[in-house]
């Protein structure tokens, strides 16, 4: 999970629905991470909650690409944004407007060796969340990687 920013609620959102999953990644033997851009005060501890997984700080943004996908204040009047963010207040979640919250987020399930990216759901808005199931069924398609001692 390429995280907004983990004191959005909207990210903590997505970030409990993918943490529903651990278990069956778990089984699967597929890790769960997260990568962060920013860490302001506890905002990283405060998110440990909602994702259950390792999470990784990446300072430079270089996990977010060369050319940084960004919503900026325009996305607030989008009917989608508004119901996201009814959905996450609703289900309980709540957070902060601390630190850069324009670059867009996403979530990638990367096959193991040369199976390369088996799911990509870049954000398109704020919230944009991706199905759980698609989750798991690209994750069901990661072969095990074998050692170079297997390969002899």
């Amino acid at each position: 999970m390429a995280v907004r920013r983990p004191g959005c609620f909207l990210c903590r959102e997505e970030a409990a629905d993918l943490s529903s999953l651990k278990p069956k990644l778990d089984e699967l033997g597929v890790p769960l991470y997260a990568v962060v851009k920013e860490q302001i005060r506890t905002e990283v501890k405060d998110f440990q909650p909602y994702f259950k997984g390792e999470i990784f700080l990446d300072e430079k943004k270089k996990f977010y690409g060369p050319q940084r996908r960004k919503m900026m204040f325009m996305g607030f009047v989008r009917l989608g944004v508004w119901t996201n963010f009814f959905r996450a207040r609703n289900g309980g979640f709540s957070g902060n407007l601390e630190g850069e919250g324009f670059i867009l987020g996403g979530v990638f399930v990367v096959g193991s060796g040369k199976q390369g990216i088996l799911l990509e759901h870049r954000e398109k808005e704020f919230g944009d969340k991706v199905n759980p199931v698609s989750v798991l069924e690209a994750a069901k398609k990661i072969k095990p990687q074998t050692s170079a001692s297997e390969k002899k």
